[in-house]
């Protein structure tokens, strides 16, 4: 049976399954060449998206609000500073009047829990910008720039170097493991992924053969075909600044990581923003091997096809 999407929210990759993830991964490609083309369908024309957002924001913002402009759709920014959302209005009640006036709702904050009272209550597709615990349409922009660099993915080795409890580990994780791509954390221990998340992940990987790794050996990165990173200290944790930069500078990835790898092919990614110095080097990720921007570029295509795949028959 063909893949149908029609009015399913993205909150967690947990919820898509293999079929549906290389679904989209392949409406990403097409949204993307027929970009490249010049070629216009104007598929949202007459559809309304809510863009809230708690937390600010570059390519997440960018990449919904062109994405849905570019097809005829209306896309309406809406603050913290311009809506009540869970403050003198409950998110219930938010969630019941936005889903009356618009198509679809966008969430960027920090509670997943938010994001899951707006999908409950609103009866419109609601789609996970980012949340402190999953960010999964960067996942999805991640694999597609992967599919892009070598094809086949099943079985690539993808590295992950840094914080390893945040949103995009967390993500990288799921998806790889459900795509059968081996996957390898390296993290001091302190920063290790949750226990509950590794037992949903192990079930993935066991059926798709992808091999999950989580190490603070930071030879672990042998053989890698793509080594990420993040910065080390996420939106809401600016008070651990210090202790994290402490923790983590032995994981900077720097040349001489790169080289660790032992393939002149190995690429780089990098969700950005970067601080240049911090987590990685500025000749890394302005290097020859880094891959950050069309990474950032193919935020678009996936949210678009995402949107596309949830609200157009």
């Amino acid at each position: 049976m063909p893949v149908s999407l029609f009015g399913r929210s993205l909150l967690t990759l947990l919820d898509f399954s293999q079929e549906e993830i290389l679904y989209l991964l392949k409406l990403s490609k097409k949204l993307k060449n027929e970009s490249k083309s010049g070629k216009i369908k104007r598929r949202f024309e007459g559809k309304t998206l809510a863009m809230l957002f708690e937390k600010r924001s570059t390519r997440t913002r960018c990449a919904f609000e062109t994405a849905f402009g570019e097809e005829g759709g209306h896309p309406v920014f809406l603050s913290t500073s311009d809506i009540q959302l869970g403050g003198k209005e409950s998110i219930e009640d938010t969630a019941r009047v936005l889903g009356r006036m618009f198509s679809a709702i966008q969430f960027r904050g920090f509670k997943q829990e938010t994001a899951e009272i707006l999908a409950k209550y609103s009866n419109v597709p609601v789609y996970n910008g980012l949340t402190d615990i999953y960010h999964p349409t960067q996942a999805l922009a991640d694999i597609l720039t992967l599919t892009e660099n070598f094809g086949e993915v099943r079985e690539k080795a993808l590295c992950y170097i840094g914080d390893g409890r945040n949103n995009v580990a967390t993500s990288l994780m799921i998806i790889c493991a459900k795509l059968g791509i081996n996957f390898t954390i390296i993290t001091p221990d302190e920063l290790k992924p949750y226990g509950d998340i590794r037992k949903k992940i192990d079930s993935f990987a066991e059926k798709s053969g992808a091999v999950t790794t989580v190490t603070s050996d930071i030879k672990a990165v042998e053989g890698a075909d793509a080594v990420y990173t993040d910065v080390w200290v996420s939106m809401g944790e600016e008070a651990k600044k210090e202790e994290r930069i402490k923790l983590l500078s032995p994981y900077q990835v720097n040349q001489k990581l790169m080289e660790m790898t032992g393939k002149k092919e190995t690429i780089f990614l990098h969700c950005l923003p970067a601080v240049k110095g911090e987590e990685v080097t500025a000749d890394v990720i302005d290097g020859p091997q880094s891959k950050a921007w069309d990474q950032a570029e193919n935020r678009k295509h996936t949210i678009k096809a995402v949107m596309v795949a949830t609200l157009v028959k």
